[in-house]
């Protein structure tokens, strides 16, 4: 059985910690970061915001991402080899089915239908915009974020993308990203067990 768990949402909403800590605990757990697929910063086109677009849908090749979630989906144990995964056979079973979960995280997982049409399960972590800022402003990225870039560009888009999957219907389970790291595990991670367990 295949299973594909969505983490999205705010940039600095916790979505890589969390992810982390799931790839861990479950069993043949691969993972997909959206950032991986960024497109070259030369492709990065300058809005009318006067910024770089890197919080922009048009900055992620999301045809290269829709496709390795479609090779995970072709042949999981294959990817997860590939990405030093080791797979085993769920023990508990009497007739052992393999359970193969891919976890994608990412800011924008739930703006192209593409790939929103994939996922078993959505996860969207908010956090307020005092708390965003602050938590932003202690990253240390590979290109620093320019002055004013917070509120001239990300949280702009940050509302704009999340007004869009809400408006689209898309199904997400929303998670407060204020709450503590273990609680936030602790509930996801139990969700993701009983799906398991209704599903088997």
């Amino acid at each position: 059985m295949k299973y594909i768990i969505g983490i999205g949402g705010v940039t600095n909403g916790g979505k890589t910690t969390l992810t982390n800590r799931l790839i861990k605990a479950l069993p043949n757990c691969c993972v997909v970061h959206q950032d991986d697929f960024y497109k070259p910063q030369d492709q990065i086109e300058v809005g009318e915001d006067g910024f770089k677009q890197w919080d922009a849908l048009g900055s992620l090749d999301m045809d290269a991402m829709v496709s390795t979630v479609h090779a995970w989906i072709e042949e999981p144990r294959k990817f997860a080899r590939s990405h030093g995964v080791n797979v085993r056979p769920n023990a508990k079973d009497p007739v052992p089915e393999e359970i193969h979960i891919l976890v994608i995280e990412g800011f924008l997982l739930y703006n192209y239908k593409p790939l929103t049409d994939l996922f078993n399960k959505r996860y969207y972590l908010t956090v307020p915009y005092d708390e965003c800022k602050r938590r932003r402003s202690t990253r240390h990225y590979p290109i620093p974020d320019p002055p004013g870039l917070f509120d001239g560009h990300v949280w702009p888009m940050y509302l704009k993308y999340r007004k869009e999957m809400e408006t689209h219907g898309v199904d997400a389970v929303y998670l407060d990203g204020l709450k503590s790291r273990d609680e936030l595990y602790n509930q996801v991670f139990e969700e993701i067990q009983n799906m398991l367990l209704n599903c088997s």
